[in-house]
């Protein structure tokens, strides 16, 4: 292999500096900008010589150097102009060369013009964008469960826009617990429960009334939960308002509904204060059904638990304690519901002792609770539960809800955009600097060969 004996070759350690501390501060890897900065230095040149020809670009990290020139193999007769260039054209460069051989001929970076630059400064500031957002992605998607703290950034139709620094998450209407009203700047909590890679870069959805926010709050606030001394079985909430968590311990010297709730309630209050005042019942989690179910509709008294089939369960309180058993609007009676994933049936003790033997066989009997008489105690469920939680809101288009806030607020937050402006501003000074036409290229290998010693 021959080459064009007085190469041109440009001083890049400036250059090869200011990219990697660009990717330093991106976490992305340096060789990945390189490799960009060598394909947008080929694809200009290749625009400046005007006819199809193979272009490389070659980096030396070492020397801190640029070269870019063509590679084109001596041949006989040339079939393909862009990789073979014919021995009469070759000699005119280098006479000494022969079929077979490959000639480089070093181009002079500066005759590219400054849109070469440009272009090559755009690709790279496209590349590192791109490969920031396929980080973010992959980072927050591992993190699926996890409460995330961040700033409410713009509100627009009941959605919430909040900055989480790296990226930006939707708090949709219906993840939201009702009774809640955010301002601009606010901090604000939430649990992660999904992320999607779009065009316009990664979308967390996060959410405030999902059970596992629930269950991510007990473990940042109770030891015992962190370490796994006591675990938490179930969760079922009515966000805002009340809800149950059922937790149990290997250790028979742990209470488990006593580390939940802490010294004189500080545990469980921390908790009730971030949810707006839920109301939360901690239950001692067994398998045995009928004391189960007493501990569910504690402090309510539980006469009788007759389990009907696998799927309901017929449960007779105290007349004194049958208001409180069902709760406002039915609401206890719906979580208890999904706690103990069966359909209930309550009724008062009084009530149940007055039905006559056709009503009680049609109250033991397995038909669905929409077959069932209307008159007396009405049948609570969790298809009740499901349906009045949908009365939140149903599902939200979440790329028409975030565009819409993105339009709303017309431009992206100012740290957003002053990074990016920093981040443009850096590659573009580094890269400009190939456009210096007064380098001599002996002098600058030489000067950075002395750097390095």
């Amino acid at each position: 292999m021959k080459k064009k004996a007085n190469k041109e070759a440009l001083k890049a350690a400036g250059i090869v500096e200011s990219l990697r501390a660009v990717t330093k501060e991106k976490s992305i890897g340096v060789e990945m900008v390189l490799e960009t900065l060598r394909d947008a230095l080929a694809t200009a040149a290749k625009k400046y010589i005007g006819t199809p020809v193979n272009v490389e670009a070659k980096i030396d990290r070492e020397k801190g150097t640029i070269e870019v020139y063509t590679r084109q193999t001596v041949v006989d007769v040339v079939e393909d102009p862009e990789f073979q260039i014919s021995l009469a054209d070759a000699r005119e460069v280098d006479d000494g060369i022969e079929v077979g051989e490959e000639l480089e001929q070093s181009l002079d970076i500066n005759l590219f013009g400054r849109m070469a630059v440009q272009t090559a400064k755009q690709v790279i500031v496209q590349r590192v964008r791109e490969a920031e957002r396929e980080k973010i992605f992959s980072d927050y998607s591992e993190r699926v469960g996890e409460i995330v703290t961040g700033k409410v950034q713009q509100v627009d139709k009941g959605n919430i826009l909040v900055d989480l620094e790296r990226t930006e998450a939707l708090l949709p209407l219906r993840e939201q617990i009702r009774k809640e009203r955010y301002s601009q700047g606010a901090n604000i909590r939430a649990c992660i429960i999904d992320v999607r890679n779009n065009t316009k870069g990664p979308q967390v959805i996060i959410s405030r009334t999902c059970p596992e926010f629930l269950s991510r709050l007990f473990e940042n606030e109770v030891p015992e939960i962190f370490d796994k001394t006591v675990k938490i079985v179930k969760v079922v909430r009515d966000p805002g308002h009340r809800s149950k968590i059922a937790v149990t311990t290997s250790d028979s010297r742990v209470d488990p509904v006593g580390a939940c709730v802490g010294m004189r309630g500080n545990r469980v209050q921390n908790i009730v204060r971030e949810l707006s005042n839920e109301r939360i019942d901690i239950i001692n989690w067994t398998d045995e059904l009928s004391l189960l179910v007493r501990r569910v509709f504690a402090p309510a008294e539980v006469k009788r638990v007759i389990p009907v089939g696998d799927h309901k369960i017929v449960v007779v309180i105290a007349e004194d304690g049958l208001a409180l058993a069902i709760g406002r609007e039915g609401q206890n009676i719906r979580l208890a519901s999904k706690m103990l994933e069966r359909e209930i049936d309550v009724f008062g003790d009084d009530e149940f002792s007055n039905l006559s033997e056709e009503q009680r066989d049609e109250v033991l009997s397995e038909k669905p609770a929409s077959e069932q008489p209307s008159d007396g105690a009405p049948p609570q469920d969790a298809a009740a539960g499901d349906e009045a939680g949908s009365e939140l809101g149903g599902d939200i288009p979440y790329d028409e809800a975030l565009e819409a806030i993105r339009e709303e607020a017309k431009t992206d937050s100012s740290e957003s955009a002053e990074d990016d402006s920093v981040q443009e501003e850096i590659i573009n000074k580094a890269v400009e600097s190939l456009s210096a036409t007064d380098v001599d290229s002996g002098a600058a290998i030489e000067s950075a060969n002395k750097s390095e010693e």
